[in-house]
């Protein structure tokens, strides 16, 4: 995990589901803003259930930068 400014990064590429969503999970106990790297098809989907069941928004990025995610919590 980094650094993004003022997100943290979770770098979850090569990870297969429920892995980035649970490391986004892990990450968002302490920090109020997290950008995911993931590279796993479900991972979108995983993402938005986990953001909708805690409340956080999730922002996706511009196609160019496909499977990343902005996750704040409000």
């Amino acid at each position: 995990m980094t650094s993004d400014g003022s997100a943290l990064v979770v770098d979850a590429r090569g990870m297969r589901c429920p892995w980035p969503a649970l490391r986004l999970a892990r990450a968002m106990r302490d920090a109020r803003e997290v950008l995911l790297i993931a590279d796993d098809p479900q991972a979108g989907r995983e993402v938005a259930a986990l953001a909708d069941e805690h409340g956080w928004r999730v922002e996706d990025a511009a196609p160019a930068t496909a499977g990343r995610w902005r996750v704040r919590r409000d």
